[in-house]
C-alpha cells in the first residue's frame, strides 16, 4: 500500500525523536550509575585504608603479642573505634574467616562467604545486596595479611537520586518529545505542502496547463525547484507553440503548393489556349498565300497580320516566362533608395509620345517620395499600367499619373478615361490570362498577363495594388509602397 510523504515524514519524526530521547536518557542514566559506583568505591577504599592504618598503628603501639592473638583480644574494640572514625558499620574477620569484631553486634549480617573468600586471598571484593554494598578489604600487618575488614555502604540515597533522575528524564523527555514533535510536524508539514503544490504543478503541466504554477516563498532547494518547473513549463509551452506554428506553416506551404499546382495546370491550359489563336491566324494566312501566291493585296494583308500576331505571340511568351519566374523562383532584385518622382517623370516622358500618337493627353501631378525598391521592377510596373491606360482609353481621352505621400506610404494613382472594368471583373483582372474584353484585347495586342505580372512585381517590393474607381468614366489604379525617411 502506498503511503504519503506527509505520513512518512510524521512517522519518521516521531521515531527519530523517541529514539534520540531514549538513547540520551539511557546514556545519561548509565553515566549517573557509573559515577555513583565510582564514588562509593573510592569512598569505601578510603575508609578501608583508614581502618587498615588504624589497626597497624594500634598493633605497633601495644606490647609485643602475636598478631592473631592481638586481633582476637581487641577485635571488638578495634571495630567500634574504626566505626567512630569512618561512621559506618565495621566487621573484622581473622584469616580463618571467623568474625573477631563487630561495631554493631545486634545487626544481622548477610552471608558474604563467597566475597570473604576472595578477601582472604588478599583481594579487595564487594557485593551488592538490595540497597547495601558489602565491601571487604585485606588488612596487612608487618607485610603480611592479618585480617579482613568488612565495611557497609547504603545505596538508598543513590537509588533515590537515580530514580528521581529517571523520573525527571521521563517527564522532561516526554515534554520535549511533544514540543519537538509539534514543531517538527509543522515544519515538515510546510515542506510537504510545498512538495504537494509542486506535484500539482507537474500534473497540470502533464494535462497541458502551463500557467498554473503555485507561488512558494522559499529560499531553498524547493524554491529553486519551483523556479525550475516554471521555466521548464514555459519552455515546453514555447516549444509546443513553435511546433504548432511550424505545423501551421507546413499546412500553409502545402496549401500553397496545391494552389501552385492548380495554377500550373491552369496556366498550362491557358497558355495552350491563348497560343492557339495567333498560331491559327498565322497558319491561316500562310495557307492562303500558298493557295493564291499571285495575290499581292493578300500578301500585304497576310504579312501585316502575321507580323502583328507574331509580335503578340512573342510578348505573350515573354510575359508568361516572367510571370512563371516570379511565381516559382525567388529571383534576385537590387534594392535601392529611389525617388518615385524621378522614376515616374522618366516613364511619362517615354510614354507621352505613344499617347499623343493615339490622340491622348498624359497629365502629371508628381510629388517626391523615397522608397526602397528595384528600379527595373518599378519601370516594368508603371510602363505596363500606363500602357494599359493608353490601349483601353477612348479617342481624345486622357491619362493622369499622380504621386503623393500619406501615412508613411508612397502612393501612386494612374487614372484613365477609358471604357472601365465591369464590377464582376474587378477581382479577376489580376489573374493570369484573364481579359475583360477578349476581342478588344486581341485587337490591342493584350495577352491577359500584364496585370498579373504587375501584381507580382508590386508585392515583391512589399507594396499593394488595387482598383479604387472604375466605371464608364474610366479606371483608377492605386499602388502603394512603404515610405523611407
Amino acid at each position: 500500500m502506498r503511503s504519503s510523504i506527509k505520513l512518512k515524514s510524521t512517522l519518521f519524526l516521531a521515531v527519530l525523536l523517541a529514539l534520540t530521547l531514549s538513547i540520551t536518557g539511557v546514556i545519561v542514566l548509565k553515566g549517573i550509575e557509573a559515577n555513583q559506583q565510582q564514588r562509593y568505591e573510592e569512598l569505601l577504599s578510603q575508609q578501608a585504608n583508614i581502618a587498615s592504618l588504624y589497626i597497624q598503628q594500634s598493633y605497633a603501639a601495644q606490647e609485643r603479642k602475636a598478631v592473631q592473638d592481638y586481633l582476637s583480644i581487641n577485635g571488638i574494640a578495634l571495630a567500634r573505634h574504626i566505626n567512630r572514625l569512618i561512621g559506618t558499620h565495621v566487621v573484622l574477620y581473622d584469616m580463618s574467616g571467623k568474625e573477631i569484631g563487630n561495631s554493631a553486634p545486634g545487626l544481622s549480617a548477610r552471608s558474604t562467604e563467597d566475597t570473604l573468600s576472595y578477601a582472604l586471598q588478599g583481594k579487595v571484593a564487594y557485593q551488592v545486596s538490595g540497597q547495601t554494598v558489602y565491601y571487604l578489604s585485606p588488612i596487612e600487618i608487618s607485610g603480611a595479611q592479618a585480617a579482613v575488614v568488612q565495611l557497609y555502604y547504603s545505596l538508598a540515597d543513590d537509588y533515590s537520586f537515580y530514580n528521581n533522575m529517571r523520573s525527571l528524564f521521563i517527564s522532561i523527555g516526554g515534554l520535549i518529545f511533544i514540543l519537538s514533535f509539534i514543531s517538527g510536524y509543522f515544519y515538515f508539514n510546510r515542506m510537504t505542502n510545498a512538495i504537494y503544490k509542486l506535484k500539482s504543478a507537474v500534473n497540470n503541466i502533464k494535462q497541458g496547463s502551463y500557467h498554473d504554477i503555485p507561488e512558494l516563498n522559499r529560499r531553498d532547494e524547493l524554491g529553486d525547484l519551483r523556479q525550475g518547473i516554471y521555466y521548464m513549463s514555459s519552455q515546453i509551452e514555447r516549444s509546443i507553440e513553435d511546433m504548432k506554428e511550424e505545423q501551421r506553416k507546413l499546412e500553409l506551404a502545402l496549401d500553397k503548393l496545391r494552389a501552385l499546382e492548380q495554377q500550373q495546370r491552369q496556366f498550362i491550359g491557358n497558355v495552350t489556349h491563348e497560343f492557339k489563336t495567333p498560331l491559327t491566324v498565322i497558319k491561316a494566312y500562310l495557307d492562303l498565300m500558298e493557295m493564291y501566291p499571285e495575290d499581292q493585296e493578300l500578301a500585304r494583308d497576310a504579312k501585316s497580320n502575321i507580323s502583328r500576331e507574331a509580335l503578340r505571340l512573342q510578348e505573350m511568351v515573354e510575359k508568361a516566362l516572367e510571370l512563371a519566374a516570379l511565381e516559382r523562383y525567388d529571383f534576385e532584385i537590387k534594392l535601392e533608395s529611389i525617388d518615385i518622382a524621378e522614376v515616374l517623370t522618366d516613364i511619362c516622358s517615354r510614354m507621352d509620345g505613344k499617347a499623343k500618337k493615339l490622340g491622348l493627353t498624359l497629365y502629371k501631378d508628381i510629388k517626391a517620395g523615397r522608397l526602397l525598391a528595384d528600379r527595373e521592377s518599378l519601370f516594368q510596373i508603371f510602363i505596363n499600367l500606363i500602357d494599359n491606360a493608353i490601349k483601353y482609353n477612348r479617342p481624345g481621352g486622357s491619362i493622369t499619373v499622380k504621386s503623393y505621400t500619406q501615412n508613411d506610404r508612397v502612393n501612386v494613382e494612374i487614372s484613365d478615361t477609358g471604357i472601365g472594368i465591369p464590377k464582376e471583373a474587378v477581382d479577376k483582372v489580376f489573374e493570369a490570362f484573364y481579359r475583360v474584353d477578349k476581342d478588344r484585347s486581341r485587337a490591342t495586342g493584350g495577352t491577359g498577363l500584364g496585370l498579373a505580372l504587375v501584381k507580382e512585381l508590386v508585392e515583391k517590393q512589399k507594396g499593394t495594388i488595387a482598383i479604387t474607381d472604375t466605371g464608364e468614366h474610366g479606371t483608377t489604379f492605386l499602388i502603394t509602397f512603404p515610405l523611407i525617411k
